[in-house]
């Protein structure tokens, strides 16, 4: 069996159709007698709309037609507890009635034959509310009833220590903001919906419309073979979806609905912005007794948003004595969502920075620290890890950062009015897997596809998979074609997580592993083949030919067992199911950063960062670094610059624009770099790898801020670090 496609630094195979324009993301799919949706978003954040005056916009030169609460029909809105909304929600209803829950709630829709007679019409629509004071701020507003973890008697750990410390993290809203706006095209045929929609899980968005429209899930069909990034945001079927579905059945013909870019910021979710107070113990060698975590984010008053916050806390380091409560705060808000690391990467900044604090206290180096806390084992269930070596991550980084020529002494270390600082952070993330599925067909050609319900928001899933079949299927990857993005496909779970490789390349492994046997069975079976019988288990397959291990001459190819055979193809259905687990199964990272930061100006540059990771076998290392070096870009975004503004007078998002919401540009970008351990986890799944795209967000914060603190000697505990914080 050829074994050269995995691990090889491929470029990405639909790399071409990408950037020459030819790829069709959501709003590109052509759609005959299509028209035009523009959605009429609230101007306040809590209410009743009392009247709508739509004269104005059917007046307007193509505007076919304004839906609202008043003229909607009722829809079915049917329990979905297998889609991807939050747990305890009650969705957001549109259209069903007059309530106004979070400032920029579509309140109606304008529909019209072109893209501008729509959005120009929507800005005519007058809308009249009895508008009550919205609540949206996390500071002050009462919490619900707390998520509790608990092991030990902190609270009496925490009065013996030796060594105690008690800090606050605030962490800022973050909004995910891919390129690729968020749109959505329905079409009806009789009972049956097609929609080209930007989705990270089309069959989430399957179940989704089929559970709010009261039809059945196979008169539903998703399709999404592109996705201009998502971050997390399309892990849900947001309300413009069930919009344009609604005015398509409306007017008996397809619409298409895109976003606005200020849409997105309330269309749409985010990371929650958190209040994070941690108290931790230790003896004076600085080996942790206690860690107290009361944690509070915010949340919509129609959903309950939690993610996995807690996780680090209970699994990152050793100690006998944990305790946890997490808060959600209802506002008037949309609800958040996941984004990139989400929990993970917000735990990290507190516990990473905290331990940092530690360190500085004790006058220990910060890795020193680190290594003095490792677990043996998973102190919050007792099992063993799979893998850990995030210890090797320290040592690998260290050396390759020159961890050693840092100077201990904060703001020790200038170059002319800069500061120069150096931290690290270690990160973890859970490795998903659930059940998946994946169908191979290999055709007279010689030529195998590959389907599966998944997505790219922009991992490279088409390639990573095409890698793992061809080398499974004995192909070139020329002769593999992988597609995805289509709800008729084999289902699979949510893009998202970092389960995809772990869940879809263990279903796509299986079916192509079947269809070689299949293949192998057939021709040793054959009396008139070459391979007439030979031991199945002393057949490869090389390029597409099947062959005698130790006499590869003695052979066929795939074309010439068929053709012989009279098949016009093979074809295996794949699948993947995880089993109990009995391990600890975790992914790995230390992150290294440098900063300068000006003494007069508060600046603060990136100069340089590393990354060292724990994530079982890497299938493409081209796809790896691009993963890694987005996931420190966007934590350098996290850490500096990302930061959502809310009027709290009437809820309104005032930096709803990528003018005023600050992502990184080239310019912020330094030097980056990636190291991957070799090593798999046959435990976590058949191909042995731990998911990437989630624990390379995870560090970079707390790496960052701890960088600051060194070049200072200025704890800033509150994301973005700004100038003004260090003036």
């Amino acid at each position: 069996m050829s074994r050269q496609a995995v691990g090889a630094p491929l470029s990405r195979v639909d790399g071409r159709p990408k950037v020459t324009g030819q790829a069709m993301y959501a709003a590109d799919h052509p759609a005959n007698g299509v028209v035009h949706a523009a959605i009429v978003g609230s101007t306040v954040a809590r209410g009743r709309i009392t009247g709508i005056d739509a004269r104005a916009a059917l007046a307007v030169s193509g505007v076919l037609k304004v839906i609202s609460h008043s003229n909607a029909p009722k829809l079915a809105y049917r329990p979905n507890p297998s889609s991807n909304n939050p747990e305890g929600g009650e969705r957001l209803h549109v259209f069903q009635d007059d309530k106004v829950l979070f400032h920029g709630q579509p309140v109606a829709v304008v529909v019209a034959a072109t893209p501008e007679a729509a959005q120009h019409g929507a800005s005519l629509v007058e809308v009249r509310y009895d508008a009550e004071k919205p609540s949206t701020d996390l500071t002050g507003t009462p919490a619900n009833a707390p998520v509790t973890y608990a092991r030990g008697d902190a609270d009496q750990a925490m009065q013996s220590a030796a060594v105690r410390l008690e800090m606050t993290y605030r962490t800022a809203r973050n909004h995910h903001n891919a390129m690729e706006p968020h749109a959505t095209i329905a079409r009806w045929d009789g009972n049956r919906l097609t929609v080209w929609d930007k989705t990270q899980w089309v069959v989430g968005t399957q179940k989704e419309l089929a559970a709010v429209f009261g039809i059945e899930q196979d008169a539903v069909r998703v399709i999404s073979p592109f996705v201009g990034g998502a971050f997390g945001s399309g892990l849900r079927a947001w309300p413009h979806v069930t919009i344009a579905a609604l005015a398509a059945r409306e007017m008996g013909r397809p619409v298409k609905l895109v976003l606005t870019r200020k849409q997105l910021y309330s269309g749409t979710g985010y990371r929650p912005a958190y209040e994070y107070h941690l108290r931790l113990a230790s003896d004076r060698r600085g080996r942790l007794t206690a860690m107290v975590h009361d944690i509070k984010a915010e949340t919509s008053s129609y959903e309950n948003f939690e993610e996995g916050v807690l996780v680090a806390g209970q699994m990152l380091y050793s100690m006998p004595h944990v305790r946890q409560a997490y808060r959600t705060v209802r506002l008037d808000v949309n609800t958040p969502l996941y984004m990139r690391g989400p929990g993970h990467a917000t735990a990290a900044f507190a516990i990473e920075s905290a331990l940092d604090e530690l360190a500085h206290a004790l006058d220990v180096d910060p890795i020193e620290l680190r290594r003095r806390n490792e677990p043996a084992e998973d102190e919050s269930n007792g099992t063993p890890f799979s893998t850990r070596r995030l210890r090797e991550c320290y040592t690998v980084g260290a050396r390759e950062f020159g961890w050693d020529r840092r100077a201990p002494k904060p703001r020790s270390t200038r170059d002319g009015d800069w500061l120069i600082g150096i931290g690290m952070a270690a990160g973890v993330h859970t490795t998903r897997r659930n059940p998946a599925q994946a169908r191979v067909r290999l055709d007279a050609r010689g030529i195998a596809l590959v389907e599966a319900a998944t997505s790219d928001m922009g991992p490279g899933t088409c390639t990573s998979m095409t890698q793992v079949a061809a080398d499974a299927l004995g192909l070139t990857v020329r002769a593999v074609d992988f597609r995805l993005g289509d709800s008729t496909m084999p289902p699979t779970p949510a893009h998202g997580g970092s389960q995809t490789m772990a869940s879809v390349g263990s279903a796509v492994q299986d079916g192509c592993d079947k269809l070689r046997r299949q293949a192998i069975e057939l021709t040793v079976a054959d009396e008139r083949s070459p391979l007439h019988g030979v031991d199945a288990g002393d057949v490869a397959v090389t390029d597409g030919r099947l062959h005698v291990k130790h006499d590869p001459a003695r052979g066929e190819t795939y074309q010439q067992l068929l053709a012989r055979n009279n098949r016009s193809h093979l074809e295996t259905l794949g699948s993947f199911a995880p089993g109990e687990p009995r391990f600890s199964m975790y992914a790995y990272g230390a992150t290294f950063a440098e900063v300068a930061v000006d003494h007069r100006l508060g600046l603060v540059r990136v100069r340089r960062m590393l990354g060292v990771y724990d994530v079982g076998r890497i299938i493409s290392p081209k796809l790896a670094d691009s993963q890694a070096l987005g996931g420190m870009v966007g934590g350098i975004g996290t850490a500096l610059l990302e930061h959502t503004v809310t009027d709290h007078r009437d809820g309104r998002i005032v930096n709803a624009n990528l003018a005023d919401y600050l992502v990184p540009v080239n310019a912020d970008v330094p030097h980056l770099r990636a190291i991957y351990l070799d090593g798999e986890d046959r435990e976590a799944n058949p191909i042995g790898v731990k998911g990437l795209g989630e624990v390379v967000h995870v560090g970079v914060a707390p790496a960052i801020a701890n960088a600051v603190f060194h070049a200072t000697g200025r704890r800033i505990r509150g994301l973005p670090i700004t100038a003004e914080a260090l003036l």
